[in-house]
């Protein structure tokens, strides 16, 4: 993991040139990267829901955000790893846990899979990379399925961060699709090929 600061933006790196998260240093709350702005798309379909929870920390942007000006909810991040826990509070301003903020040391498919969250997230935001940072390491049906069934009724919404130029785009795409029974749609390519996919259960 390594870090580096360019016109007042601190960037992380997980052993790679391709960014993981990124901070404006006077700006610590506000969401940097276009493709973290559109993972935030939920935001014009559902109101701000009671529980919103973010699949994989990175530099906790989303969290950040969604604690800072989402107040009506209870904002969770899941992170398998602790030191990237540890560089998000240290290098990137994310407080500590608190009534509204909570970030699991924990397997994201762990996390999902747990019966406990199921029918109780209205919005479920993924971005679960390895240090190669070039394709999802969760992305079959049986996760996505697992998903959908944490989303709370009657309207939850799962917003995913794929790579357009990559093989796993299509692969993630007709996964979701079996999964939410086609109620997914895509949005434009962004910088470095990102793509944020959204899907939707409960009615139309």
């Amino acid at each position: 993991m390594t870090f580096s600061e360019e016109d007042g933006v601190r960037f992380l790196h997980f052993s790679t040139e391709w960014m993981q998260g990124a901070m404006r240093l006077k700006k610590p709350n506000h969401i940097e990267l276009e493709y973290a702005q559109q993972i935030m798309a939920w935001l014009l379909f559902i109101e701000t829901p009671k529980r919103i929870v973010q699949l994989g920390l990175g530099s906790a942007a989303l969290t950040k955000f969604a604690h800072a000006f989402l107040k009506r909810a209870k904002v969770e991040a899941v992170e398998l790893n602790p030191s990237v826990v540890i560089a998000a509070r240290t290098m990137f301003e994310l407080p500590n846990d608190d009534a509204r903020l909570t970030v699991h040391e924990q397997d994201a498919y762990d996390f999902v899979n747990d019966r406990s969250n199921h029918g109780t997230i209205g919005a479920l935001q993924i971005d679960v990379y390895d240090a190669t940072a070039r394709g999802p390491v969760l992305d079959s049906v049986a996760f996505y399925r697992v998903c959908r069934a944490c989303l709370t009724a009657p309207a939850g919404v799962v917003t995913v961060n794929l790579f357009g130029d990559h093989p796993s785009f299509v692969r993630n795409m007709k996964c979701l699709n079996e999964a939410f029974d086609g109620r997914v749609i895509a949005l434009p390519e962004v910088h470095d090929g990102n793509r944020i996919a959204i899907a939707f259960a409960g009615p139309a």
